[in-house]
């Protein structure tokens, strides 16, 4: 699976920092964890279980940034099946 243009826009926001992050995305459900800055930098994608777990795809985000601060890296790589 790969990321729709409209979710990686959703996900190129800040959000509280050191969060764990739940919601909706166009039927799917979507869970991310943000670093220190409010960056996601995990995700989950797919159908939520009984349990709270959301069995579909994991992703991770590689951001790198160069000394003054501008981003030099930002991109997702598939890391295989959320279950």
């Amino acid at each position: 699976m790969k990321l729709s243009n409209d979710l990686q826009r959703k996900l190129k926001k800040h959000y509280d920092s050191n969060s764990f992050i739940e919601s909706k995305f166009k039927g799917l459900d979507i869970a991310f964890k943000t670093d220190h800055e409010g960056n996601p930098i995990l995700l989950f994608v797919g159908k939520k279980l009984g349990d709270g777990k959301i069995k579909g795809d994991r992703f991770v985000r590689t951001l790198q940034k160069d000394l003054h601060g501008a981003i030099v890296k930002d991109h997702w790589d598939l890391k295989g099946p959320a279950n």
